[in-house]
């Protein structure tokens, strides 16, 4: 009797340990079996496994991986901060358009004629016009004390105007050089292996992940998700970092633009539209929590290539846009509803 009286209180008490340390793995390993299951998924019709399988297809859709990347490694320090920007796919068309109308010299029938400016002049611009736009949301959102989701969907319809007005509601054709390079499906030169654009990308994801683990910026980040109000009566500065984690995000997103750019050869305005659900979903699946406090890079970029592998195996099965469409939002509908039952139990206990 008194043997199992005690064993009893010591199994419950171990039990919330065990569980916790499975929603960890869970969610650790939660992204790597979602793209295994995808590309199994893939694999299994006969009139499209030779194709979809092949080393040139994995090639494209790494490449195709980049840009919805880039948007991810900023939407995660967003979500992780407790916040969210739904005006990613207007930035990537601005930004796109501000690299190429920089490279052509300047707005049509707006500014004088000049000469054709360096690539690099046109990708500093575009990023920091990214840069500009997140700095903008984060203002907003502190100054004005309009939640997050209310103010990016203001500047989401802001920068798509804007970005039709630089481009006199056309795609603006300009020479790219190496810009065009960079998301080249063929890598320029060949032993990169994979577009420039990849390799930008994972360089970016290790520096992200660094800043986010093993610094002060990271754990700030982190605490501003986790608990505001404690972070404030801690002694930090909540707004300023907020203005920050939005301006670093929209320099990301101005980089996706660059590269979005040399996907085309132009710059339009009415490019991506939609695409933030694509960013936001990939990081939702990679474990965050739309709730903040909670999210990690590799998993971000896992779930970017989730999208890519869904939309490439999409397209190679010749379903319609829409279809795709309807499965994106199912997706993301999934990965919210897999983040409610990860927190689920501990609030049950």
């Amino acid at each position: 009797m008194s043997a199992s009286t005690t064993a009893g209180p010591r199994a419950d008490q171990e039990n919330p340990q065990s569980q916790g340390s499975g929603r960890r793995l869970l969610t650790v390993l939660g992204p790597f079996i979602g793209l295994a299951l995808v590309i199994l998924l893939f694999s299994i019709p006969p009139q499209i496994r030779p194709t979809f399988l092949s080393l040139d297809n994995f090639r494209d859709v790494a490449t195709q991986t980049v840009i919805v990347a880039l948007g991810a490694l900023g939407m995660t320090l967003i979500i992780i901060s407790g916040g969210i920007d739904l005006s990613v796919g207007s930035v990537l068309a601005l930004t796109s358009v501000v690299a190429a109308l920089v490279l052509d010299g300047g707005i049509p029938d707006v500014t004088p004629a000049a000469p054709v400016h360096p690539p690099v002049l046109a990708l500093l611009a575009a990023v920091l016009a990214g840069g500009l736009v997140g700095v903008l949301n984060g203002s907003l959102i502190t100054g004005l004390k309009v939640t997050p989701f209310i103010v990016t969907l203001g500047t989401l319809g802001i920068a798509r105007g804007v970005a039709s007005w630089l481009a006199r509601e056309t795609a603006v054709n300009a020479p790219g050089a190496w810009l065009r390079d960079l998301a080249a499906t063929s890598p320029h030169p060949q032993w990169l292996l994979v577009s420039p654009g990849v390799w930008i990308a994972l360089a970016l994801a290790v520096l992200t992940a660094v800043i986010l683990r093993a610094t002060t910026l990271g754990r700030y980040i982190f605490a501003i998700g986790g608990n505001e109000t404690a972070a404030r009566l801690s002694g930090l500065r909540v707004d300023a970092l907020k203005v920050a984690i939005y301006g670093v995000a929209g320099l990301f997103f101005g980089l996706g633009g660059v590269l979005q750019y040399g996907r085309l050869g132009q710059g339009d305005p009415t490019v991506d539209i939609g695409r933030e659900l694509d960013v936001i979903a990939a990081v939702v699946i990679g474990g965050a929590s739309l709730s903040g406090g909670e999210g990690s890079v590799l998993g971000s970029v896992v779930g970017a290539l989730i999208m890519s592998v869904l939309r490439n195996g999409s397209q190679q099965m010749g379903w319609p846009a829409y279809v795709q469409q309807i499965i994106i939002g199912v997706v993301i509908i999934a990965a919210v509803a897999l983040d409610r039952l990860r927190h689920a139990a501990p609030d049950a206990k």
